[in-house]
């Protein structure tokens, strides 16, 4: 049944086309809804709400795992296991990599298929106290979530769960196939899935990404293609003090295609963005080293741009190792990822579902901690965002960029038609990739912006379901505006493996401490409850 505005307004959703942000611009692409679709999504708002605590419990759960990339164990593990108890049959060990996995539920045909991914994995150094506006770590020099990969899922997951339950009941046809960005900070992950044939039957993917604002993008979004590689070089060891002319320095070598590179920058595009650091220098300083290594960061514009910074690369390594009588051993891809395009379709439907679900009903507790952590950093105070901004041009979102980053999403996003879905999570102002974006990602900051995006992202998979003209114009943009004149093809070579090594030594280094520190939902409410932190921590003004 229908229901009146007043229902709306006290499900926290707005009527559509009602206004939200300022200079909306028109839609390209519009659908007719129907009194079924809307009933449906205000049913599926209130049961995300009613789902306040499992969101919740996952996300603290996940925030206080806090695993880097390729040793996310305890997360997937607790992800499949929860997915499995609800119906979906779960496939582990996905495309070569221990804790990739996919879970799938389908119901009458099975078609459409719509996928839903978030990445998994956290960030070095970065273990930090929730809810504590200054820095004050559990376990020091621990990773921990920096970014906010811990409330991606929870977000997917409820979402899943609650269309589950409409589409078992009305007897609506689709398939529901989650998964999870496995070492996304490495690139290292969504490359395999494609190559591995993960999203050959999807028509629509829903990503979701953490941030401090609630929104979704389209076209060429502000972005670069990456590839990630190590440069292995062989040497001969020798006494480094008794008989250092006998011995070639592997070192040597990346040092000099590190200096080389640092040449080449002058005669590079203005485009490009290049970073390395040492992985292996040798072993020990009396000893010439006989191997050592250099990982790259190569990004351009394009697949082509990039390719050819990573060719020039080889040719630089190859350069050093002739200059040091020693032997280029090889480039190995540790990630890779393309820049970024999204879905128009998809995103304006998207669009109209956040100003349905709206900005969360931030309380006077999370602007305070906000406003603490932006005086820590030395940043504007001025709070949490409040408003559901505009749905932009790709030349507004290119102009409203500070920096270009790169996300291996990009390589789904040119295999079948996607948007990301970012949902307000963090705090405004934090730098990235640091421990002050982990310090909201258990508290009700986190919890609250993970069931504002939860709706979106339900209301949106029910537009998909119910829209088949939604699904057709996002085939029709992908094939005919977005892959017209570009296809994409892999950076991986057929050779190249899943890096299943990356950060398995500092995990088994930190995780019998971090072990400790394991949220246990059975004995406390939230995990500040369970550290004993009071919501929120601020540092006390001195007193003159």
């Amino acid at each position: 049944m229908r229901r009146g505005v007043a229902t709306m307004v006290a499900c926290g959703l707005m009527l559509a086309g009602a206004p939200a942000g300022i200079g909306a611009q028109q839609p390209k692409y519009s659908y007719a809804s129907t009194p079924q679709i809307e009933a449906l999504k205000l049913e599926a708002a209130r049961e995300i709400d009613g789902r306040a605590k499992q969101i919740q419990e996952i996300v603290d759960q996940l925030f206080s795992y806090g695993e880097l990339g390729m040793q996310e164990f305890e997360t997937s593990k607790f992800l499949t296991g929860l997915l499995e108890q609800n119906g979906f049959k779960v496939e582990r060990g996905v495309a070569g990599m221990p804790t990739a996995w996919t879970a799938r539920w389908s119901n009458g045909t099975g078609k459409p298929v719509i996928s839903m991914g978030s990445d998994l994995d956290g960030i070095p150094k970065s273990n930090q106290k929730p809810g504590v506006a200054y820095r004050d770590t559990l376990v020091g020099g621990a990773p921990g979530h920096g970014e906010g990969h811990n409330s991606g899922q929870a977000l997917n997951i409820a979402a899943a769960l609650v269309v589950k339950k409409i589409m078992e009941r009305d007897k609506i046809s689709g398939t529901l196939l989650l998964w999870p960005g496995v070492a996304e900070e490495q690139l290292a992950g969504k490359a395999f899935l494609v190559r591995a044939g993960v999203f050959q039957d999807v028509d629509v993917n829903l990503f979701t990404h953490v941030a401090d604002d609630f929104e979704v993008n389209y076209g060429a979004t502000p972005s670069l293609a990456l590839v990630s590689a190590e440069f292995r070089f062989t040497g001969t060891s020798a006494h480094a003090a008794a008989a250092p002319w006998r011995g070639r320095s592997a070192l040597d070598a990346v040092m000099m295609m590190a200096t080389g590179w640092e040449y080449k920058r002058e005669h590079l595009p203005l485009t490009q963005r290049s970073h390395y650091i040492i992985r292996d220098g040798g072993d020990q300083p009396n000893v010439v080293p006989s191997t050592a290594s250099i990982w790259f960061y190569f990004r351009e514009r394009d697949f082509d741009g990039t390719q050819a910074l990573f060719e020039a690369g080889k040719q630089v390594a190859q350069a050093a190792a002739t200059m040091t009588g020693t032997t280029f051993a090889g480039a190995r891809i540790i990630g890779s990822a393309w820049n970024i395009h999204m879905s128009q379709p998809v995103a304006e439907a998207m669009y109209e579902n956040i100003k349905r679900a709206g900005m969360p009903a931030w309380d006077a507790k999370d602007q305070k901690l906000a406003r603490a952590l932006q005086k820590e950093m030395g940043q504007p105070d001025s709070g949490l965002h409040t408003v559901v901004g505009k749905l932009k041009t790709p030349q507004e979102a290119m102009a409203a960029a500070g920096g270009l980053g790169s996300d291996d999403i990009g390589d789904v996003g040119w295999t079948v038609p996607s948007v990301t879905l970012q949902y307000p999570s963090n705090i405004p102002g934090t730098p990235g990739h640091n421990w002050l974006d982990g310090i909201a990602m258990a508290t009700p900051i986190a919890h609250k912006g993970v069931v504002a995006g939860a709706k979106a992202q339900a209301m949106t998979l029910l537009d998909l379901l119910l829209q088949p003209k939604l699904v057709a114009d996002a085939h029709d943009y992908f094939d005919n505006i977005q892959t017209k004149t570009v296809k994409y093809h892999t950076f991986l070579q057929p050779t190249d493996e899943p890096p299943v090594w990356l950060n398995k030594e500092i995990m088994e280094r930190f995780r019998p401490e971090m072990r400790k520190y394991y949220y246990d939902p059975r004995k406390f409410g939230t995990y500040l409850e369970q550290l004993g932190i009071t919501y929120p921590t601020v540092r006390v003004p001195v007193v003159p």
